[in-house]
């Protein structure tokens, strides 16, 4: 559990992002002091005029109408500024959650894959969404009942001490009480507000998990088992949030209305007491006013403390995320001058001694064909992950176009280095928007691509032709024609080196044959690196590395390899009698 001093970097922080609207909050604050004064204005004026007119048992006319009219003014003022001062603090509450929202983003974008191998989606999204809106109520609701509470309590002390001090002390007395129960009430409530926020959390991410998998949940009738955890996360979630209701109850309101009431009774004793006439019934009136007025504000201090330690809590989440290293890349920005592959004695693995691949070298002339293959589970695709860039290499070295990948800038590796993969990524946009994905390319060359990959005529067919908005995640499209989607984007600004992760699995054999036309064309400025399974598509590769293990076992060509009569021969003679038997 964080305490005060641990507490106050993260609040200075949140509270930094306000700086730059400086401006409207100190013009809101003003207005917040001045309708306090309008608000305490108004006790004072009934007080004058029950001690010198109502007491003295005249009414004179025009001075009762202008006392009369003042407390009316006085109301309008502080209603009317009240509402002014309400849009400026949330004009600059919602400019701070856009620029939170923002950084939160970019960092979490920023971030290296194996931080989203290992983060549930959910919790990323829950510090977009509902710790930012925390954040939200801090300045909105917070700072706004912090800011008018001690205007307006400030004001009334100065009203009552001006009244009567003896009085004014006694209904001080309540303020080092208070700042005890918020003291404890603050000491209680973060642990549990820390518990509502990671149960909310888990809650968004159980939802995000079951809409993301509906297809296999329906498809093996899981709906009332997610349903069930779906519930207990929802259950637990429902025990903090009565534990931290239950500490209100205790801490907030009637407690501090017990403290108001002994307060009161020790001001009618001290009214009591006095010499006759020394205090008027007007400055009784005033004080009962004033302490009434007063209680609200101190149960609305405390009660904040609440959404305080909420709004810490979401920005230590949020910083988390923020301050978390960034995925690393170098600084050489010139482009590579070929795609040239060299690796050398390469071992990685996603956990600390879990290798998945063990002292991998291998060498690709620019202009090269390689194709990598071998069963589930022996390296493929982690090889590719890592000549992308998206993991850093661990022991051993990796160097394209004569540069190691380790100093290569992120715009180098994406721009010259291009994967297609099995599930490939489409936006909900049109079809233009998902082929250039915000570069600027001419119609005719996307038409052009799209020809290339024999997507055109599927295109043109659509009732808007480029224009046409895919659904989400594409499901307006088959299978193999998001692969051939995906494919058409990364033809459009040809990289030096593109990777093919089964990225024609699921296309039919007419169009896997237009596909490795296509791919003939690019090999002549762009060196290719293919993972199949379908050993039929890489025959005609220059070079075939057969993985096992996170080990190379065999490299060569097709012929070369099936007279090796290995490991290759085996899965070649094992898709051959599938294929056999299938057209049987």
């Amino acid at each position: 559990m964080l305490n005060r001093s641990e507490q106050w970097p993260t609040l200075k922080r949140l509270l930094g992002y306000g700086q730059p609207y400086r401006r409207d909050f100190i013009l809101a604050t003003a207005m917040l002091w001045l309708a306090s004064a309008a608000e305490v204005g108004g006790p004072l004026l009934v007080s004058y005029f029950i001690d010198h007119f109502l007491a003295a048992g005249r009414l004179p006319l025009w001075p009762v109408l202008s006392l009369l009219v003042a407390f009316l003014l006085l109301q309008v003022a502080a209603g009317t500024l009240h509402y002014f001062q309400s849009l400026r603090f949330n004009k600059v509450a919602l400019k701070v959650v856009q620029d939170i929202r923002c950084d939160v983003f970019n960092a979490a974008v920023m971030q290296p894959l194996a931080v989203f191998d290992t983060q549930p989606v959910g919790q990323l999204i829950s510090k977009v969404t509902n710790d930012t809106e925390v954040i939200k109520d801090l300045y909105v609701t917070v700072l706004v009942t912090l800011l008018r509470n001690i205007a307006l309590i400030s004001v009334m002390l100065v009203a009552m001490f001006s009244l009567n001090w003896k009085m004014a002390l006694v209904a001080s007395v309540m303020f080092p009480v208070v700042l005890t129960v918020m003291a404890v009430y603050q000491k209680r409530s973060i642990p549990v507000v820390r518990a509502v926020r990671e149960r909310l959390a888990g809650i968004n991410d159980g939802f995000n998990e079951t809409i993301s998998g509906i297809h296999v949940i329906q498809q093996m009738r899981q709906e009332a088992r997610m349903g069930e955890k779906l519930a207990a996360q929802s259950h637990a979630h429902y025990r903090s949030r009565m534990q931290a209701l239950r500490l209100d109850a205790v801490l907030l309101r009637p407690l501090l209305s017990l403290i108001s009431a002994c307060i009161l009774s020790g001001l009618l004793m001290v009214f009591g007491f006095s010499a006759a006439g020394s205090v008027g019934v007007g400055v009784l009136y005033a004080f009962i006013s004033y302490l009434g007025r007063m209680n609200e504000p101190l149960i609305e201090l405390t009660s904040q403390q609440s959404m305080l330690q909420q709004s810490i809590v979401a920005g230590e989440r949020i910083f988390s995320l923020m301050d978390a290293p960034a995925q690393h890349y170098g600084e050489h920005a010139q482009p590579l001058p070929d795609g040239g592959i060299a690796i050398e004695d390469v071992s990685f693995g996603y956990k600390p001694n879990e290798p998945v691949l063990q002292q991998i070298s291998l060498q690709v002339p620019d202009g090269d064909f390689v194709a990598l293959v071998g069963h589930t589970g022996s390296g493929k695709s982690t090889l590719a992950s890592l000549l992308m860039g998206y993991y850093p290499v661990t022991q051993g070295q990796i160097a394209l176009g004569g540069q190691s990948i380790a100093q290569l800038s992120h715009d180098v590796l994406r721009r010259d280095i291009a994967m297609v993969q099995q599930d490939p990524v489409v936006l909900a946009a049109s079809v233009r928007d998902n082929v250039t994905l915000g570069r600027e390319v001419s119609d005719s060359l996307i038409w052009d691509v799209l020809e290339k990959v024999q997507l055109d005529g599927v295109v043109r067919a659509m009732n808007a032709g480029l224009d046409t908005l895919l659904g989400e995640q594409g499901n307006n499209l088959s299978v193999g024609q998001k692969q051939l989607l995906a494919l058409a984007r990364v033809l459009v600004q040809h990289p030096k080196i593109l990777i093919l992760d089964e990225a024609t699995a699921n296309i039919d054999s007419g169009t896997e044959q237009a596909i490795q036309a296509a791919l003939a064309v690019v090999r002549q400025h762009t060196t290719l690196v293919v993972i199949a399974h379908r050993l039929s598509t890489i025959v005609e590769a220059s070079q075939i590395v057969v993985l096992h293990r996170g080990r190379i076992v065999e490299q060569g060509i097709h012929e070369a390899l099936l007279a090796r009569n290995g490991r290759y021969t085996q899965m070649w003679t094992l898709q051959q009698t599938g294929t056999s038997m299938s057209l049987a």
